[in-house]
């Protein structure tokens, strides 16, 4: 697994992350063989700050401060909610075309503290496979593009799962079956969660960049197979 750089200037590093790459040791994570943030350092001098996070089978954009100066003014956009994140997936079923889960999450240990979770979506292809799975003959399936206005533990994959439409490949808070019924027949191996879009304010020139990672072989392979097309871009927030 390679890491991309997307942007690269004076104060931060924006890269696309593999799916399946922890992006750096902790306690639930310690025994592998690459971390993200070693390889981003092979390749970029000088200190790095990871600003936030992904889960280790999410794909996508991450965002690395070059300075503890720089990772602060960036940290204080993330709590202010400044920072746009736009997450694309796929589900089980056709949930409405848009909506919004308002539902506390805990954090890592299920019995913790419940703390606020707020996740928009918007439905944006759907399908219908002739594929039995149980007693039902044919299996629905939807794309969605996901905006969290929070950042709690495994947000999306939780809100996801607590509305009924788990995403696939989700082996945590998915289902096994239609998990398995991508692998046999669609040859997806992978959480279909990517970090799609992140839109901030420089932290020196105060301008707004907006950065895309580009969907990886397995996830755009997908698409393609079902005819699903992203939509065109928007302004950024």
């Amino acid at each position: 697994m390679r890491v991309r750089i997307l942007h690269l200037d004076d104060a931060l590093v924006v890269v696309a992350k593999p799916a399946g790459m922890p992006v750096h040791r902790s306690r639930l994570v310690n025994d592998d063989e690459v971390y993200l943030i070693d390889a981003v350092r092979a390749a970029v001098p000088g200190p790095l700050h990871l600003i936030h996070r992904l889960d280790r089978a999410t794909s996508g954009v991450l965002l690395i401060g070059r300075g503890s100066e720089v990772a602060a003014m960036l940290g204080r956009q993330f709590m202010a909610r400044d920072v746009a994140k736009t997450y694309l997936a796929v589900c089980r079923g056709w949930p409405d075309e848009e909506g919004v889960i308002d539902s506390a999450l805990p954090g890592v240990r299920e019995h913790s503290e419940r703390k606020p979770a707020l996740t928009r979506w918007r439905r944006l292809a759907t399908i219908e496979v002739p594929i039995a799975v149980g007693r039902y003959p044919q299996q629905r399936y939807a794309l969605v593009e996901v905006d969290p206005e929070t950042g709690r533990y495994r947000q999306i994959r939780r809100h996801f799962s607590h509305i009924r439409h788990p995403l696939i490949g989700d082996t945590s808070h998915g289902r096994t079956e239609h998990n398995r019924l991508f692998k046999q027949y669609f040859g997806v191996h992978r959480l279909l969660l990517h970090a799609w879009k992140l839109a901030f304010t420089h932290p020196l020139d105060g301008c707004r960049l907006c950065v895309e990672a580009p969907l990886d072989e397995a996830f755009a392979g997908l698409l393609a197979r079902f005819g699903w097309v992203l939509p065109a871009p928007r302004e950024p927030l």
